[in-house]
């Protein structure tokens, strides 16, 4: 008894630890957590308020709308993008991603990617050249434009002439989704040759509101000799990093958004990602070697400019398309990404089939334990031999109770002449481990997911339950913590993992029982701010569980039998 008691209590002190130290594990292991894009308030569900040119940095901050009156512009205006390039500097400084909104609301305003230097969260592309023997343009230039707007079907060309007797021009085009062409160009119309070396970066004022975490980066990227580089935001702060390479891109990494350089994929080029102490960073590349011109010559570079959604095809898209070597690398897969891929795929797939990612879900569920469930019969069958044996393990227990070796020895002689695997049980769960993982980051890294409704108060899939009990669904008006803030969908989890333990044989062992018995609720807690879609997984698993559990039960009458004999005595 006294042993049975130290257990319960060594149980119990792990137990806590678990539940409070849940929330640092989650922030380390596992992505970082979306905030749930609604919240309840007196029961209803409504929105939350939600060698290049040095590091820019503007004096003062201003209001956006002041900074983009501030100088002449042209239009940018695809299916998937509006915004403005500022003629000052030859900037892509104004952009708005019009596909996705900030949150569920029917209101709500679309996501603002890029803004001007001088505004709050400056972030801007801007291509230019370096030389010797000549007056480049530079960030105070104000080129002449050919157009007004910028269109996939209407180009524009920017152009400047220095005191030197160069030309430059920067010929603009955009397709329908988020990728720009930049080709660049410099005429020597003067007496003398000169040496030009065109460049791009990408200016940040400060760091992603998204949380850079150990299994979904988020900060500076970069692809270099044929391998993804996840750069820490700090690193960069006061070491610079530079690659050198041919084929490759350099850039930002947001939880879902991305911009990214892409130079020439066949001309050798120098990647770079720098930072200061104050949180402003930039990401640019020039050619390894400069371009000689004499003059009456003129010469050009053509990069693109990917400045728009992580959406998983299209980015693959463009990596077949125009070459870009590991551009999906632009999603952080992970270890797991033979696993997570085909889920996306299968799971985009059945949502496209029916139309809602709640059910596609399900049936991505019903079709994982379809595959699974000839291990689980044979799980069944060994769990059958198991309770046939359980009288003689009993004997042998108590027989040798002094000499816990000579058990341990007599027991596994017992299992080998019944023919019984007692860790057959175990491979549907560790099966099913990598495949909850995979499926967690594909509901969180993954933008076709976000804001994903199911049924009811259900909206976004890859959020957590925002029917928050404690706070009886926002008639009592205060926000609880993150980790104890139960919703209906985790109680739900716990009641389903409640009754399917239920129809599982008792343990012997009695502490085993009570960890049995506790185990549901603490689940309930523990999964509570993940993804209501994992948990839509979860539920929909457990149900199928019980219902595997019900037919197994009757081919296999023993464990039945066996069952019914323990029920009196709890």
């Amino acid at each position: 008894m006294k042993d049975d008691q130290k257990n319960f209590l060594l149980f119990a002190v792990i137990a806590a630890l678990l539940l409070f130290a849940w929330p640092a594990i989650m922030h380390w292991f596992f992505p970082q957590q979306q905030a749930a894009s609604t919240q309840m308030v007196n029961g209803k569900q409504v929105a939350k308020p939600g060698a290049t040119p040095g590091i820019d940095s503007p004096a003062a901050l201003r209001d956006r709308a002041i900074v983009l009156a501030d100088g002449p512009r042209i239009a940018i205006e695809t299916p998937s993008l509006k915004g403005s390039i500022n003629l000052k500097g030859a900037r892509i400084d104004d952009l708005v991603l019009l596909g996705y909104a900030e949150t569920t609301a029917k209101n709500s305003p679309p996501i603002r990617l890029l803004s001007p230097s001088g505004a709050q969260g400056a972030y801007f592309a801007q291509f230019g050249w370096q030389g010797a023997g000549v007056q480049a343009p530079d960030q105070n230039t104000v080129w002449q434009a050919s157009g007004t707007k910028l269109t996939p079907t209407t180009p524009v060309t920017l152009t400047s002439k220095t005191a030197t007797g160069q030309v430059f021009r920067i010929d603009l085009s955009v397709d329908q989704d988020y990728m720009f062409t930049i080709r660049q160009t410099v005429a020597n119309v003067g007496q003398a040759p000169v040496s030009v070396t065109p460049f791009a970066l990408v200016s940040r004022a400060e760091r992603s509101k998204d949380v850079d975490q150990w299994a979904a980066h988020v900060g500076p990227i970069a692809v270099a000799q044929g391998a993804a580089k996840y750069i820490n935001w700090g690193d960069i702060e006061s070491t610079p990093t530079q690659l050198s390479t041919t084929g490759g891109w350099v850039g930002y990494s947001d939880h879902y958004w991305l911009t990214a350089l892409v130079p020439d994929q066949r001309v050798p080029v120098s990647l770079q990602q720098r930072g200061t102490a104050k949180q402003t960073y930039q990401a640019d590349y020039s050619l390894a070697e400069p371009l000689n011109l004499a003059p009456g010559k003129q010469v050009s570079y053509s990069s693109r400019f990917f400045a728009g959604a992580k959406e998983v095809k299209q980015l693959e898209a463009y990596q077949s398309k125009l070459g870009i070597v590991q551009f999906d690398r632009a999603i952080d897969w992970g270890w797991f990404g033979m696993i997570e891929q085909p889920i996306f795929y299968y799971l985009d797939w059945l949502f496209r089939l029916v139309g809602n990612f709640g059910v596609a879900i399900i049936l991505l569920t019903i079709t994982i334990r379809g595959l699974l469930f000839p291990i689980a019969h044979k799980q069944f069958e060994s769990m059958a031999r198991m309770r046939v044996i359980q009288p003689k393990m009993k004997a042998l227990q108590e027989r040798y109770k002094d000499d816990k070796q000579r058990q341990q020895q007599e027991i596994m002689k017992l299992y080998k002449e019944e023919k019984v695997n007692p860790l057959a049980g175990c491979l549907p769960i560790l099966l099913q481990i990598p495949i909850m993982f995979a499926l967690y980051k594909v509901l969180l890294l993954t933008i076709e997911m976000r804001h994903q409704p199911f049924v009811f108060w259900i909206r976004d899939l890859s959020a957590p339950d925002p029917a928050t009990i404690l706070n009886l669904f926002g008639y009592l008006h205060f926000t609880p913590p993150s980790f104890p803030a139960i919703g209906v969908i985790p109680v739900l989890l716990g009641v389903s993992m409640y009754f399917q333990m239920k129809f599982n044989p008792a343990p012997m062992d009695e502490v085993q029982k009570q960890v049995f018995a506790i185990m549901p609720w603490m689940l309930m807690f523990l999964m509570a701010p993940f993804a209501v879609g994992l948990q839509v997984y979860w539920i929909t698993s457990n149900v199928i569980t019980i219902l595997q559990q019900q037919w197994l039960y009757s081919r296999h009458p023993v464990l039945k039998q066996s069952m019914k004999k323990e029920a009196p005595a709890k």
